[in-house]
Order: structure tokens, then sequence, then C-alpha cells
């Protein structure tokens, strides 16, 4: 007897649970940081679980105030040394262990500028606004895995807007595991490394976002999108029904 197409969901979620990934290291001109030199480290005691809204790995959801860099990362801030970045750099967020994203879901990148000009004292509860994304690539392709841009990425390589105003800033990369969803457990990784930009940037973003508050588990792409049997024009409408549909700014005002 064939296994039931769920048997075979449940067997790909269980060897998925070890695929787990968090970003800890800061690439620039090509140089990898040491772990958590620029990255603020999580408190967790296995850094690199996701955040659910159900089934949590420490009672850790989207709707907490944590989501933003991630589980008592701020108790590190202090520690944790300032990148020196020109507006217009390309730079990167690399994965713990030289991992891979090996779950199928888009990534993001986030900027919150430190209102006091301080980001070692800055909690992240300003205003956050997008400058990277990557979704799905290939719609023919399989959409519980290479489909999506971010397959297989050891680290999200992306611009500082060349006309961002100089300061310091925490900066948010994040994927989010959709392998789960159908049972609203999407996974979301995610770090915050602290930099000053410098410049003579101006521009001003239209389209910010208060983190947490920019997700909720009534979005079908965290809580009931199935990867195993819903269309890539489906998947695309989940995306566009939330943030991560919205551009990115480039840098215009």
């Amino acid at each position: 007897m064939k296994p039931s197409r769920f048997f075979a969901i449940g067997a790909v979620l269980v060897q998925s649970a070890s695929a787990h990934y968090i970003f800890s290291k800061l690439v620039l001109n090509g140089e990898a940081s040491s772990d958590w030199q620029y990255i603020r480290q999580t408190t967790r005691s296995v850094n690199y679980m996701p955040t659910k809204f159900t089934s949590t790995f420490d009672n850790l959801t989207p709707i907490d105030n944590d989501f933003r860099c991630n589980l008592g990362s701020f108790s590190n801030a202090a520690k944790t040394e300032v990148a020196e970045v020109a507006a217009g750099d390309t730079i990167a967020m690399k994965l713990f262990y030289d991992a891979t994203i090996a779950h199928p879901g888009p990534g993001q990148v986030f900027m919150s500028k430190a209102p006091s000009g301080n980001v070692q004292e800055y909690e992240g509860d300003g205003e956050w606004f997008k400058i990277w994304e990557k979704t799905l690539c290939n719609e023919n392709g399989d959409l519980t895995k290479d489909a999506w841009c971010t397959w297989g990425m050891p680290q999200f390589e992306f611009q500082i807007p060349g006309n961002t105003p100089a300061g310091e800033y925490l900066i948010r990369a994040e994927h989010v595991g959709l392998h789960g969803a159908q049972a609203n457990e999407a996974e979301f990784f995610y770090s915050c490394a602290q930099v000053k930009v410098t410049g003579s940037g101006n521009g001003s973003p239209s389209l910010t976002y208060k983190i947490p508050g920019t997700y909720n588990d009534s979005m079908k792409l965290f809580n009931g999108l199935n990867l195993w049997v819903d269309s890539a024009d489906s998947i695309e409408e989940d995306i566009l029904s939330t943030p991560i549909g919205d551009d990115a700014w480039n840098g215009s005002k």
C-alpha cells in the first residue's frame, strides 16, 4: 500500500525540523565577521529554533516584542559592536554554522533608525522599512523547495539604499518557512545587526511598519496556505495580501 499524501507531508515536516538556522554574521567587503560581533545574540537555549504562532519553542510568538530581533537579544545590544557602512554599500547577513536556507518561503530585510542616534540603546520599537525581499523565482518549480528564490542561500546579500540618511540603524534579516503554514506553524528565522550608515542621503521611506504588528495569524500566508496543494498563483495572492508582498524601498523619496 502506498503511503497517503498526509503521511508523506508529515514525514517531510518531521525531517525538516532539523533544518533550522539563524543569522549570526555580518559580511562586509566580502569578509564575514565573527558570530555575534555585529549581530545581537539571542538568549535562547537553542539559538536557531524558529518563532511560531503556535507550538512555540519558548513561548515567543510574532506578536511579542522580542520578535523584533529575537528572544533576549536586547540584553546583548550594549556589548554588540556597531559596523560602519556607507549608503549604497552591498553587505550580507550570513547564517550560523555555515548553514543554508533549507525551508521553502520568502526572505526580507528591514531597517530601523535609532531615534536617539545610539543603536546599542535602541529596542527597535520605532518605524521599520523594507529594503530587500525575495519570494517565488520559479512558479513552475517545486513549491516545497527551489521554486523559492531563497532556497539554498547561505546568506542574504543586499544593498543599503544609496539615499539612506546617515545614522545608526538596526538591520533585520528574516526568512519565513512556510512548510507548516497549513497548521498555523509558519516558522520565522531572524536576527538584527547594528550598523552606522554614513553618507549624505536624504531619502524618506513612505511605507513603514511596526514590529511586532506587521504579521498576524489571520493572514493565510502563515495560517492556511498549503504548499503541497495550493497553486503558485494562489500563493502569490497570499503573499500580496501581507507586507511581504509590498515593494522594498530603493532610496527614492
